[in-house]
């Protein structure tokens, strides 16, 4: 216990150091890929992709990231075994923190989309592992994270098969493709607002005082479709035909229809992912702040102060700022290419696979959704549309994920405990 009172305030400064490197981790890592398939499609540029995510990333942090988060991300380790030592959980959420931030900045430096969550789960599975024993790991749900990286990207990549092969039928291969998309666009942009309406009230919003079941969530995100659907047809009037010499069959004008569409999703990808993924960087802080204050007491859950919020979408942003541009590049570019039809039902769906997870309860990633989307997008197209070295490395990179961050972590919990005792 007197470990905790006599260095509390260098355990609270380090926790909010590692911190912000970790949320520095999710904006360079985890918003490239929410923003990839819009940059990388050209439907907004990455200076726009960088004030989209600056604005909606830092409010869904902010508004909607949790004034309460489980001080043990998803449940890994029971807390209850810590309570003889409560120092080992301080130590083991700092070096949580840290391998994962570390791993994180070598990922994004290589260019690799990987998973914050798995990240900061493998972190933690190290540090239980080593610190508490075998036993006090709980391998089954390990085990049903491991499943998400099949799970994930097949359920995304058939949503994006299907969507974009739908938009092929009825709207490229339509006898006037621009009149088709000005007919069709009314239904895929209602489908956009209530599919991410769905995302947003589902994971972001039950601590701003909305703590809306799924059904309560479904019928109040169809009038918001219907909403979103209108500004969407205002806008969509004022796109005028343009005839050009290389264009013959107006596909470039059918592009434009669906650049509007991309800014819509870029924009809610953004606010869900800022009100889901902060909980990364901050949940472990939270954790180590709450152990301080409270001398020692270890609760399973913890009360995160506006501060800590406002530290967590910050270092979102600033990742995103300064090294967010190399994975935009492999999500957006290196895959498949993408043009804003594509991108549209690669972020469309891996939207409607996150909804699908939050109501039946499976774990997924939001990274591997959009690689799995993005790849569906590509196959509707035919093997040789794919990039398979680009696959093969991105794939290679998850699998590492989870024992790259368990190993920094053992380090760092062994280094802590040789420093503080």
């Amino acid at each position: 216990m007197s470990i905790i009172v006599q260095h509390g305030e260098i355990f609270i400064i380090l926790a909010c150091v590692f911190g912000f490197f970790m949320a520095w981790g999710v904006g360079a890592n985890d918003v490239a890929n929410a923003m990839g398939t819009s940059v990388g499609s050209r439907a907004i540029t990455i200076k726009q992709a960088i004030i989209i995510a600056v604005v909606f990333e830092f409010l869904g942090a902010w508004l909607a990231g949790g004034e309460v988060t489980a001080t043990i991300r998803g449940g890994i380790i029971d807390p209850g075994l810590l309570e003889a030592d409560p120092q080992f959980l301080v130590y083991g959420m700092l070096s949580a923190l840290l391998a994962a931030a570390i791993w994180l900045l070598i990922a994004s430096a290589k260019g690799w989309p990987v998973s914050t969550t798995h990240s900061i789960v493998g972190a933690i599975v190290g540090f239980g592992a080593v610190g508490l024993g075998m036993e006090a790991v709980a391998w089954g749900k390990v085990g049903t994270i491991a499943s998400s990286w099949v799970v994930s990207p097949l359920l995304a990549g058939t949503i994006a098969y299907v969507l974009f092969k739908s938009v092929q039928h009825l709207i490229f291969e339509a006898r006037d493709p621009f009149v088709s998309a000005k007919r069709y666009l009314p239904a895929y942009v209602f489908l956009v607002g209530f599919i991410v309406a769905m995302v947003t009230l589902n994971k972001g919003l039950k601590h701003v005082g909305l703590d809306l079941n799924f059904g309560q969530s479904l019928l109040l995100s169809i009038p918001i479709g219907l909403v979103i659907m209108g500004l969407g047809i205002v806008m969509e009037r004022r796109i005028q035909y343009e005839r050009r010499i290389d264009d013959q069959f107006g596909y470039g004008n059918v592009e434009r229809v669906f650049g509007v569409l991309m800014i819509f999703t870029a924009c809610a990808m953004a606010f869900a992912h800022g009100s889901n993924d902060v909980a990364n960087a901050v949940g472990p802080l939270a954790a180590v702040i709450s152990v301080v204050r409270s001398d020692g007491v270890i609760d399973a859950a913890a009360l995160v102060p506006w501060w800590v919020l406002v530290l967590g979408g910050g270092g979102i942003v600033v990742g995103l700022i300064t090294y967010g541009h190399k994975v935009i590049a492999t999500v957006g570019t290196g895959i498949t290419e993408l043009t804003p039809s594509r991108g549209f039902a690669a972020t469309l769906a891996a939207a409607t696979t996150v909804v699908l997870a939050s109501g039946t309860g499976l774990p997924i990633s939001t990274t591997h959704t959009l690689v799995g989307a993005v790849l569906g997008v590509g196959l509707a197209r035919g093997m040789a549309a794919l990039n398979l070295r680009v696959i093969g490395t991105i794939v290679m990179s998850w699998l590492i994920t989870l024992p790259a961050g368990a190993g920094l972590a053992i380090v760092f919990f062994f280094t802590f405990k040789g420093i503080f005792g």
